[in-house]
């Protein structure tokens, strides 16, 4: 950011033609980023849903079948006893069911006995092999169904129990069923699935797209804005009030943009203020030392008045320029204090002291209120030039034969000076305003009381150096009061 004729301009590290693109090209990436967002949004919850769906069917499918399996296998383990099927497999009607079974879910079948010898295999594989399987001696100990899916297979182990009591296990019936059809629904499904995703994905990705346009625009409307007024279009306000987040933003940055507007005219006042008071002395120097150059044989007398005036203006330039001087001290963020224990009492007498000649002139008395003996870690030559400040606007715009009193007071943790007068006082819609830079309160007479405005900021900037506090009351026409709060221990 530079100023330059009275104009402030924010510069961009782009020219114009690049700020436009980059801004164009920022918002287009934008857009994106938030359509895609959206189709995430949008799709993640989709193939979550659909894959619970789909796993939700394959489980219900299974559990519908085994129990319509073991329904089945119940009435025929009681055929299997009633018919003696285990010494004997000559039930043509037994078999058939059998058979049927194991064809209508494409399964397979078998009957083993107490020896663990398969008795009946609807393949027709092992028939009189010995089967000895954890399952199924797992089912002749515990008397109870067994059941293992995998992804092709359904098996089953149900005992054959014995009519007196149903405690004692005959035989088990082995029962695998195809997981084909089951697995075909579920291919299926997950083929509608994907369509579907793929269907919602481009719906979700179009609409995601013109959302996500709805949404960016409003920023793009502050951007546009924004970059008008740095090219320098200073005098409107931004407002964009599409959403809650956009009226912050704007208000936050017309609040920066007021105070950009505020600092152009207090540096516009200042470079006049300072421009006049520097040249002021300069010009009565001139004068003076013409008018001593012009004249031959000039009395002594004469010779040794125009030298003091000549003194005295140097004496006034001197005070212009260190005031800009400490200002730009107080402003280095890296500034050191030279931090000492100093007695505060003994500092604020050597300043009254000091300031008692200027008082004098107007008749002001200085009044001093110390309650108590106070010590603190500070930096006396800042804090000095701080209070001096204080006191010294308390003479300047005090009024004929007033008082200016200064009370010292502390705590177990801070110390408290107070400067109050019986001044002008200061108007209440300045208030607000008196510790900024450059600023006057009263304009008109600021060049006849002297000064360049300065003050109360190198006072604040100092007192802020030492985490310290600042307030001001004041009434127009019933004085001002001044309160400052230092703590007693500094601390980085």
């Amino acid at each position: 950011m530079y100023i330059q004729s009275g104009e402030l301009v924010i510069i961009f590290r782009v020219n114009a033609n690049e700020k436009q693109g980059g801004s164009t090209s920022f918002f287009k990436s934008l857009r994106f980023r938030l359509t895609i967002i959206l189709v995430v949004i949008g799709i993640i919850p989709g193939m979550i849903v659909g894959y619970g769906i789909v796993s939700s069917y394959r489980d219900r499918a299974v559990s519908i079948r085994t129990v319509n399996v073991m329904n089945q296998c119940d009435i025929l383990s009681d055929q299997i006893i009633n018919e003696n099927y285990l010494q004997t497999q000559q039930s043509v009607a037994l078999n058939s069911e059998l058979e049927l079974l194991s064809n209508l879910y494409s399964g397979r079948v078998l009957i083993i006995d107490g020896d663990f010898r398969i008795v009946k295999d609807t393949f027709n594989l092992d028939v009189g092999k010995t089967m000895i399987s954890e399952e199924v001696l797992l089912c002749y100990q515990t008397g109870e169904t067994g059941q293992y899916t995998s992804d092709k297979y359904i098996e089953m182990t149900m005992p054959i129990m014995d009519k007196e009591g149903g405690k004692h296990v005959l035989g088990v019936m082995m029962v695998s069923i195809s997981m084909d059809e089951i697995n075909a629904c579920v291919s299926v499904l997950e083929q509608k699935q994907i369509l579907m995703i793929g269907i919602i994905t481009v719906m979700v990705l179009i609409l995601g797209y013109i959302l996500a346009g709805i949404l960016v625009k409003p920023f793009n409307k502050i951007t546009r804005a924004i970059e008008d007024i740095s090219d320098g279009y200073m005098d409107a306000d931004i407002s964009v009030t599409d959403y809650t987040e956009t009226q912050l933003i704007t208000n936050a940055f017309n609040s920066m943009l007021e105070k950009v507007r505020t600092l152009d005219e207090s540096r516009q006042e200042f470079v006049s203020n300072v421009s006049h008071e520097l040249k002021t002395p300069l010009t009565s120097m001139k004068v003076l030392a013409d008018s001593l150059n012009g004249q031959e044989n000039v009395p002594i007398e004469l010779y040794q008045e125009f030298m003091q005036d000549i003194g005295q203006e140097i004496d006034r330039e001197n005070k212009i320029i260190t005031d800009l001087l400490s200002l730009v001290k107080m402003d280095k963020k890296s500034a050191d204090l030279n931090v000492d224990t100093v007695n505060i009492n003994d500092m604020l007498e050597l300043i009254l002291k000091r300031l008692k000649p200027i008082a004098a002139k107007k008749d002001i008395r200085l009044l001093v209120d110390s309650f108590r003996p106070v010590y603190a870690q500070i930096d006396e030559v800042k804090l000095t030039l701080a209070f001096s400040n204080l006191v010294e606007n308390a003479i300047k715009y005090n009024i004929e034969d007033g008082w200016v009193r200064v009370s010292l007071n502390a705590d177990q943790k801070y110390f408290y000076v107070v400067v109050e007068d019986s001044g002008m006082g200061i108007p209440e819609d300045s208030i607000d305003h008196i510790f900024d830079r450059f600023y006057r309160v009263d304009k008109s007479h600021s060049r006849e009381i002297g000064g360049t405005g300065l003050g109360l900021a190198i006072t604040k900037s100092a007192v802020m150096m030492h985490h310290g506090a600042i307030k001001v009351y004041s009434k127009e026409g019933e004085g001002t009061r001044f309160s400052v709060r230092i703590p007693l221990n500094y601390s980085k």
